[in-house]
């Protein structure tokens, strides 16, 4: 009996020990089941954004180097449309095993559209692409090209300006109406001493001409004409012609309310850094037309509609060029008053008009007009060039200039036998550049959504395509059930680096 005894004792507490191991045991699998389980919806929701976010909107990609997921709606964003994606994506991967999960709901907490802050999400994506394709080196270079073209764009653009404010055309014509005054009224006073029979001074009536000296050339009431013409008919060549695209400001990005996106936890940070500023323009040039190399869809000239900001591609057209000729108008100013040759040249003429119109005074005003109106004549033939196709010098010297004092009268029969292509200058692109520069970055950010807007929506035949529907960054939550007892609630981000 003793030793039953003891043999049942034994197998007593061996049991209570297999109980407490056999619990041990279960809990163990049982966890090590819903860390599965968590796992396995963990890679659901990775694999259902990768998928998702692996729709990327082809065109974007393609022609401008931009990652978003287009939820285009007609007004507003189809997001029960991106969810449905969604799920469609991750209920597989639940599926997979012997966890028997089941997706109870979920949805997207928040997402970042392409438009967000201003723009900044596409600037900093277009900054990015640059800054990649350039490279550190490439970098350095383009900034230092750069800064000293736009130093002496903006000193010039300045010259520019003031000569037009100056009035020197003004002064001109009251010299020259005071002259005609003195003319007719010297005139008068000559025929009244020959109807009172005084000659005492006939022979120095005899002498006067009346004003102007038919033998001198005055190119000034020429160029004046010149001015009052058509600025696109001046420096346009005639055989490229001239774009007749238009577009209605209102219907694209910069033009309506934007939609906006359900803010994530990361801010977005503003960007206004020279050097990005600098690639930003880069961007414009390398995937926006221009006018001589115009784009495929839309506005034909979308650079100039960034700097110009108009319907029409003739408009932005005109403003680009007005201002092309103020920088080139100062530039080829400062040259004149510099070059000591070209100075004899005018105050030579200067004082053969102002002896014409017996009006020596008038020589110092007659010279300021002539150089206002040899460097208007001399950019013309610059512009003209840019358009063709040719280079420019920002800064000139005697060997890169265009058009002597005596052709300035028929600078319309010189338009294109006199400018000349320097092959070292300036191109049209590299004055586009330089514009954009100067141009405030809002401007820039809103204008170029505006034109991929608008070459989008005709390109791929997509009429409501707007930049405001473009995701490029969500984080979605769901609750799942596993094994028909504990349920999860679990959140992952995704967005476009």
């Amino acid at each position: 009996m003793a030793g039953n005894v003891k043999k049942g004792s034994i197998t007593i507490f061996l049991a209570l020990i297999l109980s407490l191991v056999l619990s041990l045991v279960c809990a163990s699998i049982e966890s090590v089941r819903m860390a599965a389980a968590r796992t396995q919806i963990l890679n659901s929701m990775d694999i259902g954004l990768y998928s998702l976010f692996g729709q990327y909107d082809r065109t974007l990609l393609e022609d401008y180097e931009l990652f978003a997921l287009y939820a285009g709606g007609k007004e507003e964003l189809d997001m029960a449309s991106v969810y449905d994606d969604f799920q469609t994506y991750m209920k597989p991967v639940l599926k997979q095993n012997s966890q028997k999960l089941e997706l109870l709901q979920g949805g997207f907490n928040g997402y970042q559209l392409l438009s967000d802050g201003k723009g900044e999400i596409f600037y900093q994506q277009a900054v990015q692409y640059m800054r990649e394709t350039l490279g550190s080196q490439g970098v350095q270079t383009l900034l230092g090209k750069l800064k000293d073209q736009e130093k002496k764009t903006e000193d010039a653009e300045k010259k520019g300006e003031q000569a037009e404010n100056k009035g020197t055309l003004d002064s001109y014509d009251s010299a020259i109406t005071d002259a005609a005054q003195k003319s007719e009224e010297a005139k008068k006073e000559q025929e009244q001493q020959k109807n009172q029979g005084d000659f005492s001074d006939a022979g120095n009536g005899d002498d006067f001409t009346g004003g102007v000296d038919e033998s001198v050339e005055n190119p000034i009431p020429i160029i004046r004409r010149v001015r009052k013409m058509g600025l696109l008919d001046l420096v346009v060549p005639s055989e490229r012609g001239i774009s007749d695209a238009v577009t209605d400001r209102k219907s694209l990005t910069s033009g309506r309310k934007l939609q906006t996106g359900l803010m994530l936890d990361t801010d977005i940070r503003s960007d206004n850094s020279y050097t990005s500023g600098i690639l930003f323009g880069q961007y414009l040039l390398k995937k926006l037309g221009n006018y001589r190399r115009p784009a495929a869809a839309g506005l034909n000239y979308q650079v100039e509609y960034i700097l110009g900001g108009k319907n029409s591609d003739r408009e932005n057209l005109k403003s680009v060029a007005g201002k092309l000729l103020v920088i080139r108008q100062g530039v080829n100013m400062a040259y004149l008053l510099s070059d000591g040759g070209k100075r004899i040249q005018v105050e030579t003429l200067a004082l053969a008009i102002a002896s014409g119109f017996l009006i020596p005074p008038a020589a110092a005003v007659i010279e300021a007009a002539l150089i206002f109106c040899w460097a208007f004549a001399e950019s013309i033939l610059d512009v003209r060039e840019l358009f063709a196709g040719g280079h420019v010098p920002l800064i000139k010297n005697s060997s890169d200039w265009q058009l002597s004092l005596s052709n300035l009268p028929n600078i319309l029969d010189k338009m294109d036998s006199s400018r000349k292509d320097t092959g070292n200058g300036m191109s049209y692109e590299d004055y586009l550049q330089v514009l954009l520069m100067a141009k405030g970055k809002q401007d820039k950010v809103l204008r170029g959504m505006d034109m991929i807007e608008c070459s989008v929506r005709e390109k791929g035949k997509r009429p409501g395509f707007q930049m405001d529907h473009c995701i490029t960054a969500l984080e979605a939550s769901a609750d799942v059930k596993a094994n028909r007892r504990k349920i999860f609630t679990v959140t992952r981000q995704y967005a476009y680096e």
